[in-house]
């Protein structure tokens, strides 16, 4: 087995500590998430057995397209929010100066997955492996593929 990095471990331990996840939601709900630039989003998401409005920070991925952002669950399938946007793809996000817009969350294919992450280690080689090594340490499970989402902002004639 490799060594794990004190990085990867200080990593996944942060992952792990509610408070310190959690943290950023407030900065983004004060107004302040410009703070963390483009590369990070406030997704608000609707509980699928309370109906409340939940809150999480994502890393943005991608991208692709105006108006459309790739966004990936480190915990898989099995995170609070993944199952959410399962039940309820209506969602609102904040990402650098943009506040609450709506948006529809689409979950994308095990291919359309497998080809978003590679764009963003190619990209993003650094980031992706001081990322992949704290996921792994956090899940204890090797990191072969990740669910990711599309969220595509909609118009106001959308609604």
């Amino acid at each position: 087995m490799a060594a794990i990095s004190f990085t990867a471990k200080l990593g996944a331990r942060a992952l792990r500590t509610r408070w310190l996840v959690r943290a950023p939601i407030w900065l983004y709900r004060a107004g302040l998430g410009f703070l963390f630039g483009s590369r990070m989003m406030l997704l608000r998401h609707i509980g699928r057995k309370s109906g409340e409005a939940r809150y999480v920070v994502l890393e943005v991925v991608d991208r692709p397209a105006p108006g459309e952002y790739v966004i990936v669950s480190g915990f898989g399938t099995r995170a609070q929010w993944y199952r959410n946007i399962q039940a309820n793809p209506d969602v609102r996000i904040s990402t650098g100066t943009t506040r609450n817009r709506p948006a529809l969350a689409i979950a994308m294919t095990r291919d359309e997955s497998a080809d978003a992450l590679a764009h963003y280690m190619r990209n993003h080689p650094t980031a992706w492996e001081k990322l992949r090594a704290s996921i792994e340490y956090a899940t204890g499970k090797p990191v072969d593929a990740l669910p990711m989402v599309r969220l595509r902002v909609r118009a106001s004639a959308d609604l």
